[in-house]
């Protein structure tokens, strides 16, 4: 036995169905752009590896640029003559302000390490 459908009832299931396609339509819209506005925040993290010293951004903490270049720590904190303890968590724009240093001689003094450092590599992974 079949039940008729009222006129109420059918009138409750479109509603339901327009109101559960509105839900998931601004779900997937405000999803869509909160992961925008996540990937767009994110800073670009250079790979192991990396070979562009113009890359170097101030947020970046020395330990950091030294796994991404695939360097020597040591060999930074050495050049800009910064003690390694207490400071392999700090920025190096935030390095920058402790030790009131020239953003711009600084900046040069990673990028000449890093050059430094890198002589010997050939992207062929090969002998020099």
């Amino acid at each position: 036995m079949v039940i008729p459908s009222t006129p109420r009832s059918a009138y409750r299931r479109v509603l339901t169905i327009i109101l559960v396609v509105i839900g998931v339509a601004l779900v997937g819209f405000f999803g869509l752009r909160a992961y925008r506005a996540y990937t767009r925040f994110q800073p670009d993290a250079p790979v192991a590896g990396l070979r562009d010293v113009e890359a170097i951004r101030g947020w970046m903490t020395l330990p950091y640029i030294a796994r991404a270049y695939d360097i020597s720590e040591d060999s930074l904190f050495d050049a800009l003559d910064i003690p390694k303890t207490g400071n392999a968590r700090l920025s190096v724009k935030q390095l920058v302000a402790k030790y009131d240093r020239d953003p711009q001689a600084t900046r040069q003094t990673i990028q000449q390490v890093l050059l430094r450092e890198m002589r010997g590599f050939t992207p062929s992974g090969g002998a020099p």
